[in-house]
């Protein structure tokens, strides 16, 4: 079934679907739902191979919007506070907010979104009275960001989203506080263990 849904090829030379489908299996076992997440997740990064940047993230966005169920990490993981990588997510078919944004982050970087117009952004959601993860897509380096958030499927600026307040953001990059015109950068992602955790897990599956 994997070598089916996994062997049609590899989207570049640094990312070999098959070989990733194959350590999933290894890290986490056998599930013929999450090799089918896996297969469709390649399928969408193909598809989107020379799209604007837009449609990208539209596609990218509502894909796992629809493939991911939300649920807490203690739910999910017996942990109050773990970042799975995209196929931890995609083999269980859910993840929290934080692994959605992940998601979407590392497949926009596949297809070419540069890192700088990237950032996970960590936010209090008004409405909820908690801690919540959006990616946020900045065209320029001082533009209002867009929302990519799994709470609603739409795509918004963030100055419409009013029921978030950003706390901080990072990428691979850095790592910014909140302000006008992009934020104050005040280091880099290492300071975020649990990000490093991220890339390590991320090596394991066959990731470079």
């Amino acid at each position: 079934m994997l070598a089916i849904l996994l062997g049609a090829g590899v989207l570049s030379a640094d990312w070999d679907f098959q070989r990733i489908g194959q350590r999933a299996e290894q890290l986490y076992g056998p599930s013929r739902e999450g090799s089918a997440r896996l297969g469709d997740w390649q399928r969408l990064l193909q598809e989107q191979v020379g799209a604007d940047e837009a449609e990208q993230l539209k596609a990218v966005n509502r894909f796992f919007n629809l493939r991911l169920r939300f649920r807490d990490d203690i739910e999910l993981w017996r942990v109050a506070d773990y970042w799975a990588t995209p196929v931890e997510a995609l083999h269980r078919g859910a993840g929290d907010c934080e692994d959605f944004a992940i998601a979407k982050y590392f497949s926009l970087r596949q297809l070419g979104v540069p890192s700088e117009k990237l950032r996970i952004t960590y936010v209090k959601a008004v409405r909820l009275n908690q801690a919540h993860m959006v990616l946020t897509y900045y065209a320029q380096p001082t533009a209002t960001p867009l929302v990519l958030d799994n709470l609603i499927d739409a795509i918004e600026p963030a100055n419409r989203r009013t029921d978030l307040v950003p706390v901080y953001a990072f990428n691979a990059e850095g790592l910014w506080l909140p302000g006008s015109g992009g934020g104050k950068q005040v280091g880099d992602a290492k300071r975020l263990s649990r990000w490093q955790d991220l890339l390590k897990k991320m090596r394991a599956e066959g990731f470079p």
